[in-house]
C-alpha cells in the first residue's frame, strides 16, 4: 500500500538528522508494517536523506571533487574506510538483531556527555585524522538498530573544539560514501525486501522530508545554544530506554 511506503521514507527523512536512531524506528516499523529483512530496509531508505545530503551541501561536494578542500576529503576519507571496516561485519551479525533499548541508552547517555563537555568548554583537542578515526569507527557502529549514526557521530566529533553547526555539517556528510558502499552491496549481493515501484516511493518521501528536515534543524541549531539541543536528546533516548526497560 502507498501509505506504508510513505510512512516509512517520512519517518527516516525526519529523524535521520536527529541523535535518536533512524535506523532503529525504521527498522521497528519495517517490522510491523512490511516483510523482508527490516534492518536491510532501514538501511536501504538512507539512500533518500543521502540525495538530500548531497543537495544542501552540494558547495562542499563541489570542492571535495575539485580537490579544492584536500583536508575534508581526507578526513572522509579516513572515517570512511574505518567505518567499512567495523560496519561491514557488524552488519553480518546484527541483520537480524532487534533494536536495543541498551544501546538507545548508550545513545542518551553520550549526548548528555556531549551537552557536559560543551557547557564546561572541555576538548580532547583531538588532530583532525585522530577525530575521523573515531568518529568513524562510532558510524560503523551504528549499522546495529537503535545505536544513532548521528548521535554517536555527534559524540565523538564534539571530543574537538569544532562549533555545533561544523559538528552537524561533519557528522552529515560522513555518512554518504557509508550508504552509496552498503547500497551498493545490497543491490549486487542482498535480497531486496521492497520491489521497485515500493522502493520508489519510500525514496521520494524519504528525500523530500529530509531535504525540509534537515534545512529545519541546521537554522534551529543556529538560534539554540548546542547544550539545550544535546540535553534535550540525551534526555530523549535515556527516557526511552529506559521506559523500555519497565515496560
Amino acid at each position: 500500500m502507498f501509505w506504508i511506503y510513505a510512512l516509512l521514507g517520512t519517518i527516516q527523512g525526519i529523524l535521520e538528522w536527529l541523535p535518536i536512531s533512524s535506523e532503529g524506528m525504521v527498522a521497528l516499523a519495517s517490522n510491523w508494517l512490511v516483510s523482508g529483512n527490516p534492518v536491510d530496509t532501514a538501511l536501504f531508505l538512507h539512500l533518500g536523506t543521502m540525495l538530500a545530503v548531497l543537495i544542501y551541501f552540494r558547495k562542499d561536494w563541489k570542492r571535495i571533487i575539485l580537490l579544492k578542500d584536500k583536508k575534508l576529503l581526507r578526513f572522509l576519507t579516513i572515517a570512511t574506510l574505518i567505518s567499512l571496516a567495523v560496519g561491514f561485519p557488524v552488519y553480518k551479525l546484527v541483520r537480524n538483531v532487534a533494536v536495543g533499548n541498551t544501546l538507545l541508552l548508550i545513545t542518551g547517555l553520550g549526548l548528555l556527555v556531549t551537552a557536559y563537555f560543551h557547557k564546561k568548554k572541555i576538548n580532547w583537542s583531538l588532530d583532525q585524522n585522530s577525530l575521523a578515526g573515531i568518529a568513524g569507527f562510532l558510524q560503523g557502529l551504528s549499522v546495529i538498530p537503535g545505536f544513532s549514526r548521528s548521535g554517536s557521530t555527534i559524540f565523538g566529533l564534539s571530543l574537538s573544539d569544532k562549533k555545533p553547526e561544523e559538528i552537524l555539517r561533519l557528522s552529515y556528510l560522513m555518512s554518504v560514501p557509508v550508504v552509496v558502499a552498503f547500497n551498493a552491496y545490497y543491490l549486487l549481493f542482498g535480497d531486496p525486501t521492497l520491489s521497485w515501484r515500493e522502493g520508489l516511493i519510500a525514496l521520494s518521501f524519504s528525500f523530500g522530508v529530509g531535504v525540509l528536515g534537515l534545512f529545519l534543524l541546521l537554522k534551529f541549531v543556529k538560534k539554540i545554544n548546542f547544550f539545550k539541543f544535546a540535553l534535550f536528546f540525551g534526555l530523549v533516548c535515556s527516557i526511552g530506554a529506559l521506559t523500555g526497560f519497565l515496560l
